[in-house]
């Protein structure tokens, strides 16, 4: 592709990253989207058929880069209840390298009235409950194993993750409450390790 079309397309995408982050669909306009990316709104057009579109590619990318970290967790060679502790980490590594698809994806906003849009949330939707899956599975792998005790793993997976999305929120506060980066590991391993601990079968250890 030729680099100018590629710096566009590119300017475009991080700029609508970081406007669909905090706002929904319908609030936003094209000529915002392109004035912060310091195109013309035809751009937009040419090389997305409309906002929509635009916003389609960007939820596309933050669902995949998602994936992506959240493969590295799920390994062979790591215990259900290491793989725990390993998609917590990375589910952080995802927030602080890509903050804007982070909220998008934990807390996202309107899709906006178009017929696409509709069907994107709920793509999105479902690219949740498949990594929520893949912690209930995780679960499930440990009870048969008799590394963790008997639990519903479908509700276990729920309090982790709506757990981590409120303890990495905390990063973006602009009060006394938000922390750093050393500040959130250290949160995520203590919710973590609270549910996690619970979770073992009498006389097992976490063993990374």
């Amino acid at each position: 592709m030729d680099p100018r079309k590629q710096r566009t397309i590119d300017a475009l995408l991080h700029a609508a990253e970081e406007i669909f982050a905090s706002r929904g669909v319908d609030e936003v306009t094209v000529e915002e989207i392109a004035g912060r990316a310091g195109v013309a709104v035809g751009s937009i057009y040419n090389h997305f058929g409309s906002k929509a579109g635009l916003h389609a590619a960007v939820v596309e990318n933050a669902l995949g880069a998602d994936r992506d970290h959240m493969d590295r967790a799920y390994t062979a060679d790591r215990t259900p209840a290491v793989q725990l502790y390993a998609a917590a980490e990375e589910y952080l590594e995802f927030y602080l390298k890509y903050p804007e698809y982070f909220r998008m994806l934990a807390f996202p906003n309107s899709p906006g009235q178009y017929a696409a849009g509709q069907d994107l949330a709920e793509r999105l939707a479902r690219s949740v409950d498949q990594q929520n899956g893949r912690l209930v599975r995780a679960l499930r792998a440990g009870i048969a194993s008799g590394e963790l005790r008997k639990v519903d793993p479908e509700q276990v997976a729920t309090v982790l993750w709506a757990s981590w999305n409120g303890v990495i929120s905390l990063g973006w506060r602009q009060d006394s409450l938000r922390r750093t980066e050393s500040e959130l590991r250290a949160l995520l391993r203590t919710a973590t390790g609270v549910v996690a601990d619970g979770l073992l079968a009498r006389g097992r250890r976490v063993r990374g």
